[in-house]
């Protein structure tokens, strides 16, 4: 593999000459065990890519939003997944040559597909995509949302494409080119209508346009904005990092002080392109700690809730925990240990002081995003997950996206999966969204690949220098050119 890893002397003596106005080093982990070649976790990650390798048609690389369903292709899937075929070279899955082809014919499909302000018949406009797509014909799926998250996380995956493909040969020449191209079509201004300088979620034609939620407080939007920020054209103001951090929440939860967000992919999705130990930006600052420490924190927390267990759920503790937006066995009510329980389908569970969404379903992806942060609780959970499931829970593809053992309910309305009486309820779907947190985790975990490649992206530079972060490796690219945007 190659070795991208910043040396850590190097990264304290700059945080050391950087001045006094950034934060000491943050401990990350405590953990004494390596876990980086664990044979449990080099299988996990092979199986998780192979998902994406083996589902995505070659032809258009429209991977689907589940499997084995596949009723449409999520726009943010393909974002993973252009990320993971660099990965899987990496690893010695596929040749580069085999992950490169693919990842130009994605790259190709998605700018020559059809576009305009219709709301049939075309991928998106503005150089946004719509959320969910046709599987046949790359067009919008039904009435989907004009996405900013969905088109972020796409763009994600083809600048860690543009930044990785650097060969001379024609394919990869053409890889550098299409990803620039369609990072260049987004005008991610068109999205701050009514909003400014926040960025509005979704738009949707026969709606009357854009809707009424912006993304503000603490999410998964950091990439969102830090893309926005970074663009060579159509980009915002740096005024919207401050709009959008002047809106998160701080607080204590379960024992952990940290920036609030319930549902862990919210503390994952960014960093899985972005590198944020020992860099701050203001908010940060203020805090002493970076966006790196507030995951591992939410992490954590989420762990000594289900260690808690306020709402009496079925085998919750110590390796049993992970909240996030996820499949779930039903939406109905059930009578739990004395109680009537509202029990969901998919839904964006999760705890924290902003709310609790928890009905004991529990997603792997949850705990499997945090790799990075937490080795030393994720690792044994991964495994727990596995050796107390078995086959309920892990296939060819790795694991399922999520079961329910408070779920024991037979003859219930389940939409995906199966109940077991005795252990609970176990989805039969696997979808794009939460595996890629899974497999690219992994491999930064292991070697880092993802954030170091990330780190030599002028466009992700641009953007983090222009919403005012600095320290650790961010301290020599954010020269004032690029702080000024």
């Amino acid at each position: 593999m190659r070795q991208h890893t910043l040396p850590s002397v190097l990264v304290l003596l700059i945080l050391f000459f950087a001045g006094c106005d950034t934060p000491a080093p943050v401990e990350h982990s405590s953990t004494e065990i390596d876990f980086r070649e664990d044979p449990f976790i080099l299988d996990l990650q092979e199986r998780t890519f192979q998902w994406f390798w083996e589902t995505t048609p070659d032809s258009t690389g429209l991977t689907p939003d589940r499997h084995p369903k596949r009723p449409f292709s999520s726009v943010a899937a393909v974002g993973f997944a252009l990320t993971a075929y660099g990965v899987g070279a990496e690893n010695g899955y596929v040749s580069r040559q085999e992950a490169a082809q693919r990842t130009k014919k994605t790259l190709a499909y998605f700018w020559n597909a059809p576009v305009g302000e219709q709301p049939e018949g075309v991928i998106g406009h503005h150089g946004f995509f719509y959320h969910f797509l046709h599987m046949d014909t790359g067009t919008r799926y039904r009435q989907t949302e004009l996405s900013s998250i969905d088109t972020a996380l796409f763009m994600a995956g083809a600048l860690f494409a543009q930044s990785y493909f650097d060969g001379d040969d024609p394919v990869e020449r053409d890889i550098r080119a299409y990803a620039d191209s369609l990072y260049r079509r987004v005008e991610w201004t068109w999205f701050q209508r009514d909003k400014a300088p926040l960025i509005t979620m979704g738009h949707r034609p026969e709606r009357g346009g854009f809707g009424q939620a912006a993304y503000q407080g603490y999410n998964e939007a950091m990439i969102l904005y830090i893309l926005a920020l970074g663009a060579p054209t159509h980009s915002i103001d740096a005024d919207a990092w401050s709009a959008y951090t002047s809106t998160y929440q701080w607080g204590e939860f379960f024992g952990q002080e940290m920036v609030q967000f319930s549902p862990l992919f919210g503390h994952q999705y960014s960093h899985v392109w972005i590198d944020f130990r020992g860099i701050f930006d203001e908010y940060m600052r203020e805090k002493g700690i970076d966006y790196f420490e507030n995951s591992r924190r939410a992490t954590l927390s989420q762990q000594a809730f289900a260690m808690n267990n306020p709402n009496g759920f079925k085998e919750y503790g110590e390796f049993m925990w992970g909240l996030t937006a996820s499949d779930g066995p039903a939406g109905e009510w059930h009578i739990h240990n004395g109680d009537s329980v509202r029990f969901r389908r998919y839904w964006a569970r999760g705890a924290s002081l902003r709310h609790v969404n928890d009905d004991g379903t529990i997603a792997p992806t949850a705990a499997g995003g945090s790799l990075p942060f937490a080795p030393d609780i994720v690792v044994p959970t991964l495994k727990n997950f596995h050796d107390r499931y078995e086959d309920h829970v892990f296939n060819e593809y790795g694991f399922v996206d999520a079961f329910n053992p408070s779920f024991t309910f037979e003859g219930a309305d389940i939409e995906f999966g199966h109940v077991d009486p005795e252990l609970g309820w176990f989805d039969s779907e696997q979808l794009g969204i939460d595996q890629g947190p899974i497999v690219l985790m992994i491999e930064n975990y292991r070697s880092e690949l993802v954030w170091d490649v990330m780190k030599t992206n002028p466009y992700i530079v641009q953007g983090l220098c222009k919403a005012g972060f600095r320290g650790g490796w961010l301290e020599s690219p954010c020269t004032t050119e690029n702080a000024s945007g």
